[in-house]
């Protein structure tokens, strides 16, 4: 962003404010995102909420039908996959969880001690589990949070009553979202990668301009989302199918184009619009299939390294795109089939047994479940499951900041409950119920992507009238679960938060330190020698594009793990602030190395093994400087090696000047 002459913007997270007032990014969370609303997603929860109680009401059994959409509020909040395939997984693996946790409430519910124990444990099972991925973090969710419901509110007889119920509302939203697999089974995979070239062509047509960092962080989210819905795809197919092949043939072509870009920058004149028109093109032609129109073409032959190899991927591209059937022998595996299944349960069984991290957050979660049940089950004071649950909601580092959460949660949660206490009031028990569901339930796919605050808003009033449908309190329930929210929010950020340092001082550093740690390993790569022979040079180039795919996706997770730490207080938000200066110069290390590689490729002078050497030593310098803890300016940056005088002309020079920014972020005095 611009600022006028003499004017000194303030890092990112200080902005000028009084020490006092919360953080820039934490008030961010109570302005809605710009992300679209999904209107299928808002018609499926409305259908999916409300059906089972108008069914429940015909029936004459409202308990029943009550059960079956609490069952189906977990299917809308876990349907967040793009492909069909995920969509299964993501709905169906989280519902047996649910189930089994239900059941366990249900067996402890009214049991004091007991269930505070059961609960306990659950919770520790459910904080370890997460760490596995994404599915794994869901079904964990999803397992304590059903035996927190289960525990708290009474559920019909026999026990596997409220199981089978919960879960047929699970499976009625895997249903209404499959309806469409029969019509576009393929089309999430397709607009994923399409959605790749598109944002491609935003980043070629930015390149040599302010915009440029942007747009590469969106081709980085563009390639991870779409390796990843293949990569869903290709670990249940049993061979390469035709379609498979030519979008992992789409994909992989993408890459020159990508590594392209940062030498095209670095030369700081923009592109002829010819090449991102092309690129856009190409988008269509992957997305609707070739219409036997070639892209256009940019007038006059390339003149410099970066335009050569921006001419030359652009026209592979182009062949990969447009021909009709791809050789499935001739698709680099840039990807690499999964391991068996059982070889990959017991590398997570292993993995969750022996994290230490694991470990930390189960026993997190643990701590605060185990104090709100014993303030449910044990104190001789009036509080609900509501508490609990707010832990469970909260508590989940992998969907944000602790802290953040823990206060969208609270204002989210008292802007729910007025929604929830004007229809108490005012609307009448029995078949009114069902249109009030249609409009809740579809607001919730539509709040959720505007932020957590307005997700939880739409949640609440949902949660507390099935409630009531269980327990039958009516409008004196919503002063006592605002309370009870309160309540959860202050166990989860002492218990959950604040006595475990490890929230704040591990993870921002450390992993920043390896990410610069990776970005050394990755000019050593680049320009590492290489045995002689076609194959071996094929693996060698294979072996680089792995590697660039790798520390892109992980600076993109140390970039989100910062955005998180911005929203916390002293000394957490303080620290990320300082250092995140050099999330963005290990960035850009990154981007000057693969413009280095592209232009040796295209007939530039390889850089001599020494000065190699030396700007991998500084970077791995740096990182142990890091790691090692501190705020910028505690580190000192070591001499420069003995090579002689540097080359203004080597390929290396602007690698040079970008490790020498990241020495003048840690360390500003140099």
């Amino acid at each position: 962003m611009s600022t006028e002459q003499g004017t000194q913007q303030p890092p990112p997270g200080r902005t000028g404010r009084l020490p006092l007032a919360p953080p820039g990014k934490l008030l961010g969370g109570l302005r809605p995102g710009p992300a679209p609303v999904p209107w299928a997603a808002v018609l499926r929860a409305g259908i999916a909420l409300a059906a089972p109680l108008a069914v429940g009401f015909a029936l004459d059994e409202p308990e029943y039908g009550a059960l079956v959409s609490m069952g189906a509020l977990s299917g809308v909040i876990g349907d967040t996959a793009d492909a069909y395939r995920m969509r299964v997984y993501n709905i169906a693996v989280p519902q047996l969880f649910g189930a089994v946790g239900v059941a366990l409430g249900t067996l402890v519910y009214g049991q004091g001690a007991l269930a505070v124990a059961v609960l306990t444990v659950i919770a520790l099972v459910s904080g370890m589990i997460s760490s596995i991925g994404a599915v794994a973090s869901v079904s964990g969710l999803l397992l304590l949070l059903n035996a927190v419901v289960g525990a708290g509110l009474p559920m019909p007889e026999p026990w596997w009553t409220a199981p089978l119920l919960l879960t047929a509302g699970g499976l009625f939203v895997l249903l209404l979202t499959l309806l469409g697999w029969p019509l576009r089974g393929r089309r999430p995979e397709r607009t994923a990668v399409a959605a790749t070239y598109r944002s491609l062509a935003g980043l070629l047509e930015a390149a040599g301009g302010p915009g440029y960092e942007e747009r590469r962080q969106a081709v980085t989210q563009s390639l991870n989302q779409a390796y990843d819905l293949l990569l869903a795809r290709r670990a249940r197919a049993h061979a390469r199918t035709p379609a498979l092949t030519r979008l992992l043939a789409q994909l992989n072509v993408v890459i020159p184009l990508v590594e392209a870009a940062p030498a095209v920058h670095l030369r700081g004149r923009p592109l002829p619009p010819e090449i991102p028109a092309a690129v856009r093109a190409l988008a269509a032609a992957v997305e609707e299939g070739p219409n036997g129109t070639e892209p256009p073409e940019p007038a006059g032959a390339p003149d410099g390294p970066a335009e050569r190899a921006v001419d030359a991927a652009l026209r592979h591209a182009s062949a990969v795109v447009l021909r009709a059937d791809p050789d499935p022998n001739n698709v680099d595996d840039r990807l690499g089939r999964p391991a068996a299944l059982r070889v990959r349960v017991r590398r997570a069984t292993r993995n969750v047994l022996l994290s230490g991290a694991s470990w930390r957050y189960g026993l997190r979660l643990a701590l605060c479940i185990g104090l709100a049940q014993s303030l449910v089950s044990l104190v001789e004071i009036e509080r609900s499951y509501w508490v609990a649950l707010t832990v469970t909601f909260v508590l989940k580092p992998d969907f944000g900041s602790v802290f953040s959460r823990a206060v969208l949660r609270a204002l989210g949660t008292a802007g729910g409950l007025v929604v929830a206490a004007a229809v108490l009031a005012e609307v009448p028990r029995g078949w009114w119920d069902v249109p009030v569901m249609v409009l809740l339930g579809a607001l919730i796919p539509a709040f959720s992507a505007k932020g957590y605050a307005f997700q939880t808003a739409a949640i609440t009033p949902v949660i507390l009238l099935l409630s009531d449908l269980l327990n039958h309190q009516g409008f004196d329930l919503v002063r006592p679960r605002l309370v009870d929210s309160l309540i959860g929010c202050g166990i989860t950020l002492v218990a959950g938060y604040l006595l475990w340092p490890e929230s704040w001082r591990t993870r921002i550093g450390d992993r920043l330190a390896d990410a610069v740690d990776d970005a050394a390993g990755y000019v050593q790569r680049a320009f590492g020698p290489v045995a002689a022979g076609d194959e071996a040079l094929r693996q060698a180039r294979l072996a680089r594009l792995q590697a660039r795919r790798r520390i892109y996706r992980d600076l993109s997770g140390v970039r989100s793990e910062f955005q998180r730490a911005l929203t916390e207080p002293p000394p957490a938000g303080a620290r990320a602030a300082a250092w995140w200066p050099l999330v963005v110069a290990a960035e850009r290390v990154v981007d000057a190395t693969t413009a280095a590689r592209v232009r040796v490729n295209h007939g530039a002078a390889p850089p001599a093994p020494r000065e190699v050497e030396e700007i991998t030593a500084e970077l791995r310098s740096l990182a142990a400087r890091v790691r090692g803890g501190g705020a910028p300016g505690a580190v000192l940056r070591p001499a420069p090696g003995g090579s002689g005088p540097e080359d203004p002309e080597s390929v290396l020079e602007p690698v040079r000047q970008e490790v020498a920014a990241a020495w003048s972020v840690a360390a500003p005095e140099v």
